[in-house]
């Protein structure tokens, strides 16, 4: 090849997940391989609305663009949604769709951000949100989420790390890798410390739905300066199971949206117009059937935690949560990425390394347990304490 590629993106790693399904070796043992490397929900999209969907692939006008925002009527919804789920006031003004939650971060990051700024990040982090700030030359400045009992950033731990080119704090709450979930005060506190600083606090709220309670998650868009600071990013793909529609949102003020119009509209112009359709009927027509899947996730996580109370077993259970869990091996000579690729090639269980997540995750494994049924968390503490020798 002649031509150079782009240094800011070659630099940046390869996909982690396709790197751990490269670890397999089928054939080795007559049992079934236990995936828990990526968080891809088990189920199908609803019955119901399947059927929707092959309804409108016949209406007039599915196959032409939306408005760059997205369709009013989607936007009203997940407007009402918000509100009603955080006890607060969120205006359709306020609110693009986007296709999924990884372009709703990259433009709010894009949005706010220019190479040689920097974004405060909790360590470990979402590898998907690093790499998008490594391609825009974004430096990620990293504060300790898991710290002796603690499984969220501090504030004051975030303050010291601000100077003149911090432009965002980046939260995920639920946490993916950990499944921890933030303290409704620890998230008042970033938003207080990025609103004094001028910075937007931008978290992804994939996960909202598997909280644990039925309180609100936190009450910033109870604040009436939420969008003085917040941006909120949220994605259909998970507890509506509609990873391929590719349906997320991001919410914020009136003034970051109108930036981020011009980087959609250079994006993808908008999202899938069936897509949205979709996901229009899914938040208007299936809140019994996601409860449900609530409840089976929740469960699953209950049978993840008793699983983990084997007397035998000596790997530790850190954090545990919607459909993650963070676990610490108990192999002090082995690095992370050494001790899943032995889980995957010698136990049929694969996951995800915590050296993937960022530094000093050297001790840590992840596991994604949302394609794992609750029968399943047995066999997996019967393949850990199997690797243990």
């Amino acid at each position: 090849m002649s031509y150079a590629v782009n240094p800011a993106i070659h630099r940046i790693e390869a996909p982690p997940i396709m790197e751990a399904q490269g670890w397999i070796r089928p054939g080795l043992r007559n049992r079934k391989l236990l995936n828990l490397c990526q968080a891809v929900p088990s189920w199908a999209c609803a019955e119901e609305l399947n059927e929707a969907v092959a309804r409108l692939a016949h209406e007039p006008g599915i196959h032409l663009y939306t408005d760059i925002f997205g369709l009013p009527e989607l936007r009203d919804a997940i407007a009402a949604h918000l509100s009603a789920d955080y006890g607060g006031r969120v205006a359709a003004e306020n609110v693009c769709v986007t296709a999924g939650c990884n372009q709703a971060f990259a433009a709010a990051v894009m949005a706010v951000a220019r190479a040689g700024d920097n974004a405060i990040v909790p360590v470990p982090y979402f590898f998907n949100h690093t790499m998008w700030l490594g391609m825009l030359g974004v430096e990620a400045r990293h504060v300790p989420a898991v710290s002796g009992d603690a499984t969220h950033p501090s504030p004051e731990d975030a303050a010291a790390l601000i100077d003149s080119r911090t432009r965002a704090i980046v939260l995920c709450s639920p946490n993916n890798p950990t499944g921890a979930i933030y303290p409704p005060e620890v998230i008042d506190g970033f938003f207080d410390l990025a609103r004094k600083h001028g910075l937007a606090l931008i978290i992804d709220e994939t996960y909202k739905d598997f909280r644990e309670g039925e309180s609100p998650a936190h009450r910033l868009f109870a604040r009436q300066d939420w969008d003085e600071a917040f941006i909120h990013l949220y994605s259909f793909s998970k507890v509506f199971a509609m990873t391929g529609y590719r349906v997320g949102s991001v919410t914020a003020s009136a003034r970051v949206l109108g930036e981020i119009e011009k980087i959609m509209d250079c994006m993808a112009i908008c999202t899938s117009h069936i897509s949205q359709r979709a996901a229009l009927f899914a938040l208007s027509s299936l809140e019994d059937w996601k409860r449900q899947k609530m409840a089976m996730m929740q469960g699953r996580l209950e049978a993840l935690r008793s699983a983990f109370r084997r007397p035998a077993l000596r790997y530790q259970l850190i954090s545990s949560g919607a459909l993650f869990a963070y676990v610490k091996h108990p192999f002090r000579d082995q690095g992370a990425k050494q001790v899943a690729m032995r889980l995957a090639g010698e136990h049929d269980l694969l996951c995800l390394p915590g050296s993937m997540f960022g530094p000093g995750q050297e001790s840590y494994l992840r596991i994604a347990f949302a394609n794992a049924e609750a029968s399943d968390m047995e066999t997996l503490v019967d393949r850990l304490v199997e690797s243990q020798g």
